[in-house]
């Protein structure tokens, strides 16, 4: 297997799209891909498959700003925009091509490069809020130590939410949420790690003594980063700047 070009595809996913799952997102694009007539570099083997890595999986019902997928070319392509406008023309209402870029060789690819991931949140009207729920969320982060529950169909454990939480403040604008009814959430998103924002909102409403709804937010990851510093002095960068 030879690849001559690795390229970084970043995409919005939002509408009616956002009830794709991730194994139909990867199916849709392994599809679109091919109409769009790039010559994409398929695995060795008995079962070959298409060279494409995603960022970090988005959970069914989360629209996003910023979802990014690695592709390995058979050619080396001249002028990168052509790619982006031939896969363009081949997606779906819910799906849109927003950059293209070119990867160093010895770039690592998307999966392996997500360090945390910036989400917006906002509550749905079903969802009464204290009066002074900001200043309680305030307190909220000031706690050394916030506990999350955290269940799967094999194991339940307690992990601190804190060390975790690399941003967090009340969003505020209007167009997106009037009332101050949302929150903006940087989040730790790597392998070693990764939380949802939901946990983080989950512990909150335990904290305030209230019981979260189902159905009660909307959330919309808007930007993916990798750690372009160090894991004492973090820089996050976009992965396509």
């Amino acid at each position: 297997m030879i690849i001559n070009m690795k390229v970084r595809i970043k995409f919005s996913k939002y509408g009616v799209m956002k009830f794709i799952g991730h194994l139909d997102l990867m199916r849709f694009f392994q599809k679109a891909v091919r109409r769009a007539g790039i010559d994409i570099a398929y695995s060795g083997g008995f079962n070959p498959h298409q060279i494409m890595s995603f960022a970090s999986p988005l959970g069914v019902g989360i629209i996003s700003n910023a979802e990014y997928l690695d592709i390995g070319l058979n050619e080396d392509v001249a002028d990168i925009n052509e790619i982006k406008y031939r896969l363009s023309a081949q997606m779906v209402e819910g799906i849109r091509i927003i950059a293209v870029a070119k990867l160093e060789e010895n770039a690592a690819n998307a999966m392996a490069s997500v360090a945390v991931a910036g989400y917006t949140v906002i509550f749905s009207d079903k969802v009464v809020l204290p009066i002074d729920w900001t200043g309680q969320f305030e307190a909220f982060l000031q706690k050394e130590t916030i506990i999350y529950t955290k269940r799967t169909k094999k194991v339940v454990r307690e992990i601190d939410l804190r060390p975790l939480i690399y941003e967090a403040e009340i969003y505020a604008k209007a167009e997106m949420c009037a009332e101050n009814r949302g929150i903006y959430l940087l989040i730790n998103a790597g392998s070693a790690e990764s939380i949802k924002p939901q946990f983080v909102i989950e512990a909150f409403f335990d904290y305030i003594g209230q019981q979260l709804p189902e159905f009660a937010l909307s959330i919309c990851r808007e930007e993916i980063y990798t750690n372009a510093g160090t894991a004492e002095e973090p820089r996050f960068v976009a992965l396509i700047g």
